[in-house]
C-alpha cells in the first residue's frame, strides 16, 4: 500500500477546472518536490490533501484512510500564508500547540527557535514577515508527524536561512515519514529531493525519482523545470 494515494482527483471552482483527473501514488520515507508555475494547482492539491477543500470528484487516501479526522492527526501542514494570532507571543503559541497536538515536541521547538535567532518572548506583531514564517516552520517541524506538507516554505527567508531550513528537514527526517515541498525555488531545494512531481494546468505532466530524471534528461531538476515551462 502506498502512503499517499490520489485517485481520479478533480477540483472545480464554479466552471473553472483547477485540477483535472489527477492520479498519484507516493511511498513513505521520501522527500518529494511538488513543482509547477503559479496557478498550476499546487496549493489547491495541498489543501485537498489537508481536507481544507472538498474534491469535485475522486478521492485521497493516507495510509489507506480517506482524508478526514484520522489523517489530520498525522499530517503537519505549513500553509503558504501565516495563520497565527498576531497578538500572541511565541511561547504562548508553543503552549497552545503543545495542548492541541499530542505529537508536538516543545523542547525541539525551543532548540529550532534558538538556532533561528528568534525570541520566545516576542509577539508576532513585532516580527517581520520572514520571522513569522520561521516561527510557523518551527511549529510544523516540531511535530512528530508522518507526513509533512510545506507550501512555499522558503519564499520569505534569506539564502543562509534557506540552507538551514533544508538541513533541518534532512537532519530531523524520520525514515518512516514523508515530506512534500511545494516551491518555485527549485535550484535551492533539489539537493534534498528524492522524487519530483511536475504539475501544469491541473495535470501531472512528469513524475519520477530525481536521479532517474536527471539521467534521462541529462539536466538538473531546475533545468528540466525551465525547459518544460519555458522559464
Amino acid at each position: 500500500m502506498e502512503f499517499l494515494e490520489i485517485k481520479n482527483l478533480s477540483k472545480k471552482f464554479d466552471e473553472k477546472c483547477v485540477l483535472n483527473d489527477i492520479n498519484l501514488n507516493l511511498s513513505s520515507g521520501k522527500i518529494i518536490g511538488l513543482l509547477g508555475k503559479n496557478g498550476a494547482g499546487k496549493t489547491t492539491l495541498i489543501k485537498l490533501i489537508n481536507d481544507l477543500l472538498t474534491p469535485t470528484s475522486g478521492a485521497i487516501f493516507v495510509k489507506g484512510n480517506k482524508i478526514g479526522v484520522e489523517t489530520k492527526k498525522i499530517i503537519s501542514y505549513l500553509p503558504e500564508r501565516t495563520y497565527l494570532n498576531n497578538q500572541m507571543k511565541v511561547k504562548e503559541i508553543f503552549r497552545y500547540f503543545e495542548d492541541f497536538y499530542d505529537d508536538f515536541d516543545i523542547q525541539k521547538a525551543m532548540r529550532l527557535l534558538k538556532d533561528l535567532d528568534l525570541d520566545e518572548n516576542q509577539s508576532l506583531s513585532k516580527m517581520s514577515k520572514g520571522m513569522k514564517e520561521k516561527v510557523q516552520l518551527v511549529l510544523v517541524l516540531s511535530r512528530e508527524a508522518e507526513l509533512y506538507i510545506l507550501d512555499e516554505p522558503l519564499g520569505g527567508v534569506d539564502p543562509a536561512t534557506r540552507d538551514y531550513i533544508l538541513d533541518t528537514i534532512l537532519s530531523n527526517f524520520n525514515e518512516n515519514a514523508s515530506v512534500i515541498i511545494s516551491t518555485h525555488l527549485i535550484a535551492d531545494i533539489e539537493r534534498i529531493l528524492d522524487e519530483a512531481v511536475f504539475i501544469d494546468k491541473g495535470r501531472i505532466v512528469l513524475q519520477g525519482d530525481t536521479d532517474d530524471l536527471r539521467r534521462q534528461e541529462n539536466a538538473s531538476i531546475d533545468e528540466i523545470f525551465r525547459r518544460m515551462f519555458k522559464c
